[in-house]
């Protein structure tokens, strides 16, 4: 599918009104289909300055050049939808890309890709009331949490009245919790030790009035032998997600092994994946999305 900018902006700029008509005639899904697993797409990481995959570093900065393999991942079988910030679902329902789709919005983006007040997260994407607004079908929040930093306890309070916000409306939200620190040059660092998954898992399982409504999206560990008893800590569905794997065609088959172990856990439900699909080392969109798919 080819994007025409200046069509989007010509709507945004007569008709912005658009989106929310757009939004209101979108045919809608159950959030699980008849396969009972979720393969979502995921495009937030522009909102956060995360702009890099591999060694380009700007590789997400081009709207057209993402809208369009956007577009094109959600147009392959067994695609359940998408996960972005506001930006990218408005483009999206302008161009009719989410019609049966799952939509999931970003909820916080504060957090900027290296900047000095990373670990303050705020909510500064879709509300609860947004997602609700729009009919879309689910949120997703980024819980960090450094035990070093008094800040994060700031994080973990308004990540837990967003979890409360979600279960008042009865809508889906997907918590991505990790366990963080700084290295030796300042640097955010994730740490995915089975013992750091383990924890991050068991706190934000604990968020909120209710989990009735919250998933979990969590990373494969550094040994993905580890998985089994790391995601016993709890009894939320989650969702694995895909993070960053390498510049080669061989780190991307790795990835994809060790998502196949982890899915066959009982509380993983399907996969949340970004850049490593729509910005495969070989460049084929529709390859690397079709072989995900698979897995499930």
């Amino acid at each position: 599918m080819s994007v025409d900018i200046a069509d989007l902006v010509r709507t945004r700029t007569r008709h912005p009104e658009a989106i929310a008509e757009a939004a209101a005639r979108r045919p809608r899904r159950p959030l699980l289909g008849a396969s009972d697993r979720l393969m979502i797409v995921a495009a937030d990481h522009p909102a956060r300055g995360a702009l890099g995959v591999g060694d380009r570093k700007f590789a997400m900065a081009n709207r057209a050049d993402l809208l369009e393999r956007l577009c094109l991942a959600l147009s392959r079988p067994g695609v359940d939808g998408v996960l972005a910030t506001a930006d990218i679902l408005d483009d999206l329902l302008l161009l009719g890309a989410l019609d049966h789709k799952v939509v999931m919005g970003s909820m916080n983006r504060g957090g900027l890709q290296g900047a000095a007040f990373e670990l303050d997260d705020r909510f500064t994407g879709h509300r609860p009331e947004d997602i609700q607004r729009l009919g879309f079908d689910a949120g997703k929040l980024l819980l960090r949490i450094d035990y070093s930093d008094p800040g994060s306890l700031t994080t973990l309070e308004a990540t837990a009245r967003a979890v409360d916000a979600m279960a008042a409306r009865r809508l889906p939200v997907f918590v991505e919790p990790f366990i963080s620190r700084r290295d030796e040059r300042g640097r955010l660092r994730n740490d995915l030790s089975a013992d750091a998954v383990t924890r991050s898992i068991a706190i934000a399982s604990g968020l909120g009035g209710s989990s009735a409504y919250t998933w979990l999206k969590v990373p494969v560990t550094d040994n993905p032998d580890d998985m089994a008893r790391v995601m016993e800590t709890s009894t939320l569905p989650a969702v694995l997600l895909g993070g960053d794997v390498g510049d080669t065609p061989d780190d991307q088959a790795g990835a994809y092994e060790k998502w196949r172990g982890a899915l066959q856990l009982p509380t993983v439900r399907g996969l949340v994946v970004g850049r490593s699909l729509l910005y495969p080392a070989d460049g084929d969109v529709a390859a690397a999305v079709d072989t995900a798919v698979g897995l499930l």
